[in-house]
């Protein structure tokens, strides 16, 4: 067989090495490459992570705790309590006869629609002073009574800004004698209040004025107890079932402190030989008491 001649062979290794010559002409030099700027790649066309959802704080305000079951109740018996003082004043004016009523409204007996004159109306007049009179104790003493018992219970109200376990201990125990007191007290002046105007009704001096009155078509002047006296004796009553309700609320406070301050020794007992990782969660109370 005939072989290439040598002299092309020759000439397609030169013509192979001058085309691997060319290639490696072709690549761009180490400087170029170099002075390229880097890529970076767009950082908005890159996803974002997902924002974690903030977390949401627990904010207790001082009327979460005003708001509680005592504060409520307590809130109910100052309201009652003024209830009480408003009847126990609207009685003596109703009670107290038109002499009394007019001094009231600021006016006297010139130019009303009075029906005594002469001699009457200087005994009407007589009359209604000796009733004021003899009503007037139970009227100062139920108007003390109960302002200083309103007075008293919107104290602890506004005391109660806080939880209870941050409560001193004294105020709670203060708050519960309060109640348990002032339920027994209100039930013990009702019925005192009750007998003293019964008393009072029942003397000469009512009993005169009841005839003076119904003698000129004035039948509502009576010796009877009148409905201001008996919406007195409801709302006192009342007052002393909310004190009631409060001091059995005021002792589960109190044990529920008392519970609370327990666990609390237990758990710094226990959080002091934790690892130091699992030392961060504070015992938190679970409830508005």
């Amino acid at each position: 067989m005939s072989q290439p001649p040598r002299s092309n062979r020759g000439q397609r290794e030169r013509n192979g090495g001058g085309n691997r010559e060319n290639r490696h002409n072709d690549r761009p030099p180490p400087s170029d490459r170099s002075s390229r700027p880097p890529y970076y790649p767009d950082e908005r066309s890159q996803p974002r992570p997902a924002r974690s959802a903030p977390r949401k704080q627990k904010t207790e305000s001082k009327c979460t705790h005003i708001c509680s079951r005592r504060g409520i109740v307590l809130i109910c018996a100052v309201l009652t309590n003024v209830l009480v003082l408003i009847c126990i004043v609207s009685a003596y004016i109703t009670m107290s006869g038109m002499s009394r009523m007019s001094s009231f409204a600021g006016g006297s007996f010139i130019g009303a629609n009075i029906p005594f004159e002469g001699t009457e109306l200087q005994q009407v007049r007589d009359l209604d002073m000796q009733y004021g009179q003899m009503r007037a104790p139970g009227v100062y003493g139920g108007v003390a009574f109960s302002l200083v018992m309103g007075v008293v219970s919107l104290l602890f109200v506004v005391s109660g800004n806080k939880p209870a376990h941050r409560l001193p201990r004294k105020l709670l125990v203060c708050q519960f004698i309060f109640q348990l007191v002032g339920g027994v007290a209100y039930v013990v002046a009702v019925g005192l209040y009750l007998h003293f105007v019964i008393k009072v009704n029942s003397t000469e001096v009512c009993q005169m004025r009841e005839r003076l009155y119904a003698r000129n078509g004035q039948s509502w002047m009576n010796c009877d107890v009148s409905g201001a006296d008996a919406a007195v004796a409801l709302f006192g009553l009342l007052t002393a079932i909310l004190y009631a309700a409060g001091t059995i609320l005021t002792f589960q406070t109190i044990r529920y402190v008392q519970q609370y301050h327990k666990d609390r020794k237990h758990y710094e007992a226990e959080r002091q030989s934790r690892p130091r990782a699992t030392q961060n969660a504070p015992l938190q109370p679970d409830a508005y008491v």
